[in-house]
């Protein structure tokens, strides 16, 4: 049979009378305990989780569990500290990076005193010798 048979499927799409009676029909769940507060005192004490009644740990297993913790806890803290090494180093080699664009710039500060002055830096006049140097080997 076909589904389209029982379905009075309008022009906009809408779901038949008969599914929605189906839907209204349905039966409700019951809350547990009378309320439904989502806490965890609604739940049975012979739930899923936690530990099983009449299973006692072993303690073989308890060791080995232990063990597993402490070495991963020695392996995050080995990370941690290769972390933070690194981190140093970038800190330190950029401290070294700010100190030579510090340099510099003291540098051009200097030099730009000087041309004010009306003084020609001894450096920008061997710059300016390279630089044509340069030129006419190129020609």
């Amino acid at each position: 049979m076909n589904t389209m048979d029982n379905m009075d499927v309008e022009e906009s799409g809408a779901v038949s009378r008969e599914s929605e009676e189906m839907v209204r029909h349905r039966p409700r769940r019951k809350a547990k305990g009378g309320k439904n507060d989502g806490s965890r005192g609604d739940r049975k004490e012979g739930g899923k989780r936690g530990r099983k009644p009449g299973r006692k740990p072993d303690k073989v297993d308890m060791k080995a569990k232990l063990e597993r913790s402490r070495q991963s806890a020695r392996e995050c803290r080995a990370r941690k500290k290769l972390r933070y090494q690194y981190l140093e180093e970038l800190v330190a080699d950029r401290e070294k990076a700010v100190f030579a664009l510090r340099k510099e710039l003291e540098k051009y500060k200097q030099w730009g005193k000087e041309l004010d002055e009306g003084k020609m830096p001894d450096e920008i006049k061997a710059l300016l010798e390279e630089v044509g140097t340069m030129k006419q080997e190129k020609q």
